[in-house]
């Protein structure tokens, strides 16, 4: 069982931790789509094909979302500095072998090198702030944290689509390869080598069966994005997908300590917040991949013009996120997923509704209504899972729940660019009555299908209630609710 003992961080080193975690996370999810904008270049330069560029983001996107799940369980018995300065080694070799990388395949490598690595950070940033910091700062580090995330998953079309354009694609991979290198010292510095005393046996087949399942998902969602659903290789790996990730709930209900344990998902507010995180994300990353393709096919901008309309998203979650913290500490979980839903759904019809070409300032607006929304309801759900999990599984359950996350990361894009495509084809008109004539229907119908998805989204998150506390009894001579500090976790 990992250490229960109440962290005593000093102000100075706690905001120290935060800054290193903030720059980390953000570096690495950045990564995560920075190359999109560039794909064309590198294509014309490599000779390849739309499938074989498709690697370079699914290559990446495979290994972090096998890693994130395993990173999390590890992480109940190896210390956070080993396996912070683990991860950031290994991404900064994955960066220097994209940086001169002489062909795609090398490029490739190069990229699930820097998945490896990257994986870790994440997961482990939102488990170091919930050891390190003491309870009245979890909420700030969660939103500072969870700004490093929504800032790179923003900025990541913005970066690649700024600096690729005037520095060339091996630019990007240069400059992260650096300031992976800067953050590794301060990242020994600011973490702790205690290592947790985690018991029994790692289920190692186990975790094997959760990784494959959640990879080749992603693979096969990825590769639906390039050939369709109906392709083998899209369907193939689906069903692969779902035998491994059905092996895998066998084996946790058989073995005597499996890899996740059956009682982490006896929690209700844990269970939802699942679904509702896999779902959000897909809205999220459904706008952040094709509001910047609809300001360049629809409004005629290059990518680094693109890049520009993403900062102002950037720039809000980075200043929102530490009130957003404080904010779901005192609010409790559902009212800020509700609301975080709500606004997503508001401004992905906005998008469906104004977004006709006539001027970019409706994209710029939609996809900062959808990052607030979404930086909202993931800081109440990442921070309900801190308080609500056991210490023996916090590790395990965030990073199943940060591997939510990238798993609709996956879907998102894959869903909807199915339907652009077929709705391009069609060559009809959009199905929402508001938008007026113009060249963008097609990515009218996706923001559309966004909007309704984040709406059937908070029937979901409706059941994110909390257990009630039994009331203290005055006649016991107990604490007040205020005061008391809690011996055991109710599951709701």
């Amino acid at each position: 069982m990992t250490s229960t003992s109440t962290p005593t961080e000093p102000t100075g080193r706690g905001s120290a931790l935060l800054a290193v975690l903030m720059a980390a996370i953000l570096v690495t999810v950045t990564a995560s789509d920075m190359v999109n904008l560039m794909l064309p270049t590198i294509g014309a330069e490599f000779g390849a094909s739309e499938a074989e560029l498709a690697w370079v983001v699914t290559g990446f996107l495979l290994m972090f979302s096998i890693g994130i799940p395993l990173y999390g369980r590890i992480s109940d018995r190896l210390s956070l500095r080993r396996l912070f300065a683990f991860a950031l080694l290994t991404y900064a070799a994955g960066s220097l072998v994209c940086a001169v990388a002489p062909n795609l395949l090398v490029l490739v490598v190069g990229r699930i090198v820097t998945g490896v690595g990257a994986a870790a950070v994440p997961v482990l940033s939102i488990i170091a702030v919930t050891r390190l910091l003491p309870a009245d700062r979890r909420g700030v580090g969660i939103g500072v944290v969870s700004a490093g995330a929504g800032i790179g998953t923003a900025a990541g079309p913005a970066v690649g689509g700024g600096i690729g354009e005037a520095l060339g694609w091996p630019a990007l991979f240069w400059i992260m390869l650096a300031v992976s290198l800067l953050l590794l010292p301060a990242a020994l510095v600011v973490l702790p080598d205690e290592s947790p005393s985690g018991q029994g046996r790692l289920d190692l087949p186990g975790g094997i069966l959760l990784g494959l399942g959640a990879g080749l998902a992603l693979f096969g969602m990825t590769q639906a994005q390039v050939s369709g659903f109906a392709a083998p290789l899209s369907w193939g790996s689906l069903a692969v997908a779902v035998a491994a990730l059905v092996a895998f709930g066998r084996r946790t209900v058989r073995v005597e300590q499996p890899f996740v344990p059956p009682a982490l998902f006896a929690n209700r507010v844990y269970r939802t917040g699942l679904l509702v995180a896999f779902l959000a994300m897909t809205v999220n990353l459904g706008g952040l991949v094709f509001v910047p393709l609809l300001v360049i096919e629809v409004n005629g901008l290059t990518p680094g013009e693109g890049a520009l309309v993403m900062i102002p998203a950037g720039g809000a979650v980075a200043l929102l996120s530490p009130l957003i913290g404080r904010l779901a500490d005192r609010a409790g979980p559902r009212p800020l997923v509700v609301t975080g839903l709500t606004l997503m759904g508001l401004f992905s019809l906005a998008l469906s509704t104004l977004t006709d070409g006539s001027s970019v300032i409706p994209a710029g607006a939609g996809i900062l209504g959808l990052s607030i929304g979404f930086t909202l309801l993931m800081t109440a759900i990442i921070g309900a899972a801190a308080r609500e999990l056991p210490a023996e599984q916090a590790g395990v359950g965030l990073g199943i729940l940060q591997g939510a996350q990238f798993l609709g990361a996956g879907a998102g894009p894959a869903v909807f660019g199915v339907l652009a495509s077929a709705r391009q084809q069609s060559g009809g008109g959009a199905v929402n009555p508001l938008y007026s004539d113009g060249d963008g229907a097609a990515y009218s119908d996706v923001f559309l299908a966004m909007a309704v998805l984040a709406a059937l989204t908070v029937v979901v998150a409706s059941r994110m209630r909390q257990a009630p506390q039994p009331a203290p009894h005055a006649e016991d001579g107990r604490r007040s609710p205020a005061t008391r500090t809690p011996t055991s976790r109710r599951a709701s």
